[in-house]
């Protein structure tokens, strides 16, 4: 096992991060899967770009109270904005980590994860959402979609969000290294994360912690089983 301490597993430190030629931050065992996985999307015409790897929980604590303050968008399953300040308690969180993690409990925090999109199927103006809709059957970004589906697990990928389970909203988007996030995952726990929060704490910490446990089971061990 991948043995790893809390500051690694809820972004506080980039000491397990490498750079790989286009500048992205990934995982030091990550790096070299990504750069396959990429050149045979490459032969396939499809470019896959990052929009999104590594983040740190200052910068997912950035997102979370901006969503929680009403100062970033919060949608829901239908894409539809969230009147987010007309909610309060466990309800407010809910709606806010159907999309987004909390902070100290973010995949990307362990530079396992990306959020990927197709370079080649849109133009460099092309303004990207990371919504459903986009990698639907009508969507620009439906053939990256398909091909991930049937092919990251050759390079040791998967999707933890491919289905909505009842947590976190499908994500076909975003991608995750199993031989080293699982490892993490199974280091991760409630505790863990409480402990992380107590020490930094977020926007809405105290319904946080209040339901924190069931929040852990809804929301971050709760992913696609690998198949």
């Amino acid at each position: 096992m991948i043995l790893c301490d809390e500051a690694v597993l809820t972004g506080l430190t980039e000491r397990h991060l490498v750079l790989n030629a286009q500048g992205v931050k990934l995982h030091a065992d990550v790096a070299e899967p990504f750069m396959a996985l990429c050149a045979a999307a490459r032969r396939d015409g499809i470019a896959i770009s990052v929009a999104s790897s590594f983040r740190s929980f200052e910068r997912q604590a950035y997102i979370w109270q901006a969503k929680f303050n009403g100062k970033k968008p919060v949608f829901d399953h239908d894409g539809q904005r969230v009147p987010i300040e007309q909610l309060a308690g466990r309800a407010k969180l809910e709606a806010i980590l159907l999309y987004s993690a909390l902070p100290g409990a973010s995949r990307h925090h362990w530079g396992t994860d990306l959020d990927l999109y197709d370079a080649a199927a849109v133009t460099e103006s092309y303004q990207l959402q990371l919504t459903g809709q986009e990698y639907g059957p009508t969507g620009p970004f439906y053939g990256l979609a398909t091909w991930l589906a049937q092919h990251a697990r050759q390079f040791g990928f998967f999707l933890p969000y491919q289905h909505y389970q009842g947590g976190v909203a499908a994500e076909p988007w975003h991608l995750s290294y199993q031989p080293v996030a699982a490892q993490y995952l199974a280091q991760f726990s409630p505790e863990l994360l409480r402990n992380c929060l107590i020490q930094h704490p977020i926007a809405g910490q105290s319904v946080v912690l209040q339901y924190l446990d069931s929040l852990y089971s809804r929301y971050i061990s709760n992913i696609c089983e690998v198949v």
